[in-house]
């Protein structure tokens, strides 16, 4: 996909251009690239593409451009084949409608309380998403009128078809007008779809999106459940608990690289971040870093991570899932390199398991699920790692003047495994299993760390890495036992260790944090999860 296209090569307004800009896409995907001009020139188009290949967008943003907010007609009619993906794809019209005054979207979908949509209807929507059974039930009401609608969009025909609706279909194509745009999109061509396709649709367009093959057997492939809230705690514990060499955390937008560098800078981790909208000379010089193990942990976009060719990364994490299933297989193929095993861990919010499943399906390999680590799961890997080193010193030789010191000590009338015990604590510190809470998150076990709210936000020109400097340098507590900081307005949260709470209420109190005083004390907030954003008061 070296392909140096964007955006921008389109005939799009500014306006959907800014909101592809806030949704954070870097440049179009190939379904993107091949049918956005296409259906903009008013030309009917079958695509065949499979679902996470970016293709809403590709039927979504030339629907957005035609439209005219000054007519509160339905001028747009998608059909999708279930609710749910109606719901998902009026989401992403409205996304790219953002900032396109006077454009409504609904989706129609059985279900739902049938009253509400005939309001919707009824104060004018220029595009409509449903499924054929309700979209022909609104039809059938008359509270759904074809007569201005000048683009069909059928999105998964083939699924639509499986499921029964090839009358449906047909029937709402014959209701709209015969000088429309008909759109067409399926995984598979067969003889149905394309009955369809020479019935309603006048010289279409075929474009298709190759699938290659895909060849990934060295590489773990694994998932977790974790809600958004919860994701900053659950990387900080994957990479303590795996310990890593070289890390590739994968983001979708350049803005999200932004703030998990920065919360991963601010922990203590040897992070840096890579997107498009940094200056080669910058990009080159983390790439150095990177390739030298200068840094550990490369926070990176999908575009920005395509020249990324180092052998030694041993762990991939979708931190989000990616838009499009092509960014997943070059993403999981940055690990394993020259012969090695590696290993790729994704992110998979509650209401993603769908691109999961699609994911799963085009790369033939089953992705296993994993459980959310806990704070004893990194404390036990760390132990584990330390007894595998204490072998491997053993095994190395060269001990006679650290058997003469043991012999000294347990002439003090200590047995020599008391000794061994207390060296081993000395160097784990006091973090071994058992010796106290997981620390995970309150709504996910019992025994979270505390949420202190510090008097002080983004109008003091906070940075979370303030935060943690002030904390560690008045209260000795390490970088990496601080938790998740979110900054607001004018205050912020950050989490502590629950023993650790009254030393920085007491200890920060008159204190500054990056030159501004706090002249209120830091109190608690709650537990991870429980706090809620404010809005600065």
């Amino acid at each position: 996909m070296e392909n140096g296209t964007t955006f921008q090569n389109f005939n799009i307004s500014q306006k959907t251009l800014r909101a592809i800009e806030d949704m954070g896409f870097e440049e179009p995907t190939p379904i993107q690239i091949s049918t956005i001009p296409v259906i903009l020139e008013g030309r009917d188009v079958t695509g065949q593409a499979q679902t996470g290949t970016g293709k809403t967008a590709a039927f979504a943003v030339p629907a957005i451009e035609r439209v005219d907010p000054d007519s509160r007609a339905t001028q747009v009619l998608v059909l999708s084949p279930t609710r749910e993906l109606a719901i998902q794809t009026a989401e992403e019209f409205v996304r790219l409608a953002k900032y396109h005054k006077g454009i409504n979207i609904l989706p129609i979908y059985g279900g739902q309380p049938i009253d509400r949509q005939f309001k919707g209807l009824e104060r004018g929507v220029q595009i409509v998403v449903g499924t054929p059974g309700r979209v022909l039930d609104h039809l059938d009401r008359g509270t759904l009128s074809f007569a201005r609608v000048g683009l069909v969009v059928l999105d998964e025909a083939d699924q639509m078809l499986d499921m029964g609706f090839r009358e449906d279909i047909e029937k709402i194509l014959e209701e709209t007008p015969d000088e429309r745009q008909t759109v067409l999109f399926s995984a598979t061509l067969p003889k149905p779809i394309l009955e369809i396709s020479k019935r309603f649709q006048n010289d279409p367009e075929f474009i298709s999106v190759a699938r290659r093959e895909v060849t990934v057997p060295q590489i773990e492939q694994l998932y977790l459940e974790v809600r958004y809230r919860d994701k900053f705690e659950v990387l900080s514990r994957l990479l303590d608990m795996y310990d890593p060499e070289l890390t590739l955390v994968f983001s979708n937008t350049k803005q999200g690289v932004d703030d998990l560098t920065t919360h991963l800078q601010a922990r203590g981790y040897f992070a840096e971040g890579l997107h498009g909208d940094m200056k080669q000379t910058l990009r080159d010089r983390v790439m150095a870093k990177f390739r030298a193990g200068t840094i550990d942990i490369l926070v990176a976009t999908d575009v920005a991570a395509r020249g990324i060719d180092v052998e030694d990364v041993d762990l991939v994490i979708n931190y989000d899932v990616p838009q499009d299933i092509e960014y997943y297989i070059h993403r999981i193929g940055r690990t394993a390199r020259a012969g090695r095993t590696g290993r790729a861990i994704t992110f998979v919010g509650p209401k993603e398991y769908f691109k999961l499943r699609t994911i799963q399906d085009y790369t033939k390999i089953r992705i296993g699920r994993i459980p959310l680590p806990t704070q004893g799961d990194v404390e036990e890997s760390r132990t584990r790692r330390m007894i595998d080193r204490v072998g491997q010193i053993i095994e190395e030789g060269g001990l006679d003047r650290y058997v003469n010191l043991v012999e000294q000590i347990v002439a003090e009338d200590y047995t020599s495994l008391e000794v061994a015990a207390a060296l081993l604590k000395m160097q784990l510190g006091a973090n071994v299993p058992g010796d106290r809470g997981t620390g995970l998150p309150q709504d996910i076990e019992a025994g979270g760390p505390a949420v202190l709210e510090i008097p002080l936000g983004r109008e003091d020109r906070i940075r979370p890495k303030d935060i943690v400097g002030a904390l560690a340098g008045e209260t000795g507590i390490p970088g990496r036992s601080i938790g998740a900081i979110n900054i607001y307005d004018r205050y912020s949260t950050v989490e502590v260790p629950p023993e650790a709470v009254e030393v920085v209420i007491e200890r920060m109190k008159g204190k500054t944090i990056a030159g501004v005083r706090l002249n209120e004390p830091i109190v608690v907030a709650g537990a991870l999860g429980s706090s809620t954003n404010r809005g600065g008061r």
